[in-house]
């Protein structure tokens, strides 16, 4: 790999991992947000925990040296539970300016 390019994924992957690491982290201490956002999507309370230790564990497998198969799986967790968050967002019929991160939103 290309010293350019390692330099790209590496700010990319420490940026997934910030914010995969601070919602994880959000969700494990149950904020009143994120246990108030699960509810509102139908899902039960005790979801925010599942998602937390899973985020906080696949941050750590994209931290960790080598093991090239978990990062896979860590990427793909981070993939199919960010896109489940976008569909089940849209299926409650929040508008699209709310599904984005905050991060991201217009002030």
């Amino acid at each position: 790999m290309k010293k350019g390019s390692k330099i790209i994924y590496w700010i990319a992957t420490i940026w997934l991992a910030l914010g995969m690491l601070s919602g994880g982290i959000f969700q494990l201490l149950q904020m009143k947000d994120a246990v108030g956002g699960i509810i509102h999507l139908g899902y039960p309370a005790y979801f925010v925990s599942i998602l937390g230790v899973w985020k906080i564990l696949g941050v750590i497998a994209l931290l960790v040296p080598g093991f090239p198969v978990v990062k896979e799986w860590a990427y793909a967790g981070f993939f199919f539970a960010m896109s489940g968050a976008v569909i089940s967002h849209t299926i409650s019929g929040d508008p699209f300016g709310q599904i984005l991160p905050r991060s991201l939103r217009s002030s």
